[in-house]
């Protein structure tokens, strides 16, 4: 009798991983070291962190590090960590981080200190639902790809898109790596591939929300596939997004509007790879001591700011323990406050409230005009604008700017009436034209209430 074949041992499958957050709220991250010709894990919990080649997972399935021969890492597409460092306080950190920007790039303080806080953040952006986007803008030689460089290489496992010959790739690398997008505008130049940048961008910055791709099994059917781009994205553009939604979500520098600072070398020395590194080093234990700390938003939030500022900067907040770091954040989200509002204080928008504003105050029963708010707005801007200044178009930017709802009385003429008067005491403090809110624009003296001049090296767009 032919005895029966001893079983073959199971094989479990094995996946490459970069990451991963384990059902026991233990982290995973893979880490390269190029000289040994060898990428690792480091896996952590609770704050203490050991080496390993592989994890085996309950169900079976072994993960393991990206091959230490992959193109990505290689070519530096993916920068990653070679092992956690030391840094001491989280704001001892911070100013490290600010300290190699400033040595490297030249922007605004205000931005510097925005980038730097960014930076912390894309090391533990998976804790959070919601992120905003950092982006520089501005014309050929005006530093784009030298912020990108520099800022780009602290963040969390940065992906170079300009090492993509198209963006096809792109939608696999950040579903695999799930890291900081680091994107160029003018390296993509078709408007098919600018299209395909726009849907990462517009998909990317709430969780929840993936691309879906066309994709063919190998039986010939028909199998959509959902690719993850939620992530921190740091962007460089010409111009403008034309979808104002988009643009909303960006923190926003005007690049190349003075002399470069005399310290900022032309060319990157060697050591810009190696401080970046040893930064890298130290935000991954940023990361394992940090990521699953309970964190409350609504702790964060100052209700003073306006909705998407409370959305972008309390993230920023609820990640920083140090008390002194936390109210320099939030100064600085004042103050970005008050640059917005300021800024939005010189559109079309804020002249015609003023009028309102106006007209109101001299208005026996609180009644005004459409046809009145024409006139007083034609007598003070008519000189402003090309077009001349008609009833049809105050009438389109009360409802379709301003959301005010003019009504026809019985003589047939279009008013807005009293009952307006909450939204509009609202808009009059949006657009920094209350009482209150230039008392407030004024504490930063006489520049606080002065638009900056797009493009100039102090101006922050959002």
């Amino acid at each position: 009798m032919t005895p029966n074949p001893q079983p073959k041992p199971e094989r479990h499958p094995t996946i490459p991983t970069a990451s991963a957050i384990l059902d026991t709220g233990e982290i995973i991250e893979m880490v390269y070291r190029p000289d040994e010709r060898r990428t690792l894990f480091v896996r952590s919990l609770d704050g203490a962190w050991e080496y390993d080649t592989a994890v085996d997972l309950p169900s079976g399935e072994r993960l393991v590090p990206y091959s230490p021969r992959n193109n990505l890492l290689k070519h530096d597409v993916v920068l990653l960590p070679s092992g956690p460092e030391e840094y001491g306080s989280d704001s001892e950190l911070l100013s490290e981080i600010k300290g190699f920007i400033h040595r490297y790039v030249d922007v605004s303080p205000l931005f510097e200190e925005i980038a730097s806080y960014y930076v912390l953040l894309s090391w533990i952006y998976d804790a959070f639902n919601e992120l905003p986007y950092l982006r520089v803008r501005g014309d050929y030689g005006s530093g784009k790809t030298r912020f990108l460089l520099t800022v780009g290489s602290l963040c969390y496992k940065p992906i170079f898109a300009s090492g993509a010959s198209t963006v096809s790739p792109l939608f696999r690398i950040l579903d695999a790596f799930r890291g900081t997008l680091i994107i160029d505008e003018g390296d993509f130049r078709l408007s098919d591939e600018k299209a395909e940048v726009v849907k990462i961008l517009n998909n990317g910055n709430a969780r929840g929300f993936p691309v879906l791709r066309s994709e063919v099994s190998g039986r010939k059917e028909f199998d959509p596939r959902a690719y993850t781009v939620f992530g921190p994205k740091l962007v460089a553009s010409r111009g403008f997004f034309e979808d104002r939604a988009l643009e909303s979500r960006f923190l926003t520098e005007e690049m190349g509007q003075g002399r470069l600072r005399e310290d900022v070398p032309i060319n990157l020395p060697e050591s810009h790879k190696e401080e970046a590194l040893r930064l890298r080093n130290r935000l991954l234990l940023f990361r394992l001591r940090n990521l699953g700390k309970p964190r409350t938003l609504e702790e964060a939030l100052d209700r003073s700011l306006e909705p998407r500022l409370n959305q972008i900067f309390s993230p920023l907040l609820s990640i920083i323990d140090d008390a002194d770091a936390r109210e320099d954040l939030k100064e600085l989200a004042r103050r970005y406050n008050r640059e917005l509002v300021s800024d939005r204080g010189m559109e079309t928008e804020a002249q015609l409230l003023e009028v309102i504003r106006d007209l109101a105050a001299s208005s026996a029963d609180g009644r005004l005009t459409v046809k009145e708010i024409a006139g007083l707005f034609a007598d003070r801007h008519a000189e402003d604008y090309e077009r001349k200044i008609t009833t049809k178009w105050i009438g389109f930017l009360l409802r379709k700017k301003l959301n005010l709802k003019p009504w026809r009385s019985s003589n047939g003429a279009f008013v807005i009436s009293a009952s307006e008067s909450p939204k509009l005491a609202h808009l009059y403090e949006k657009y920094g034209i209350s009482d209150d809110a230039r008392e407030e624009l004024a504490e930063d003296g006489p520049s606080a209430n002065m638009l900056f001049p797009e493009g100039s090296s102090e101006h922050v767009n959002l």
